[in-house]
């Protein structure tokens, strides 16, 4: 979720302070808040609610795609 859509503003760090990377639906007090999401499940989901949307399926497929290589996931 881009962070400027967040109506959170983003997650919090341990410390409080704004996350300047994840959102307050994934990550709150420096922590996720789903720890066992994986890339396939979080594909899925964000796939679904974007297609709920309306999107084109290509632009879909292009925001999914890009999920993958955010840092929780990237090898």
């Amino acid at each position: 979720m881009p962070l400027a859509r967040d109506a959170q503003g983003g997650g919090t760090e341990a410390d409080g302070r704004k996350s300047t990377e994840y959102c307050s639906h994934c990550y709150q007090k420096g922590a996720f808040t789903d720890p066992a999401m994986t890339v396939e499940r979080m594909v899925k989901g964000v796939s679904a609610r974007l297609q709920s949307m309306n999107m084109p399926p290509g632009l879909v497929a292009k925001l999914t795609g890009e999920i993958p290589a955010l840092r929780r996931w990237a090898k």
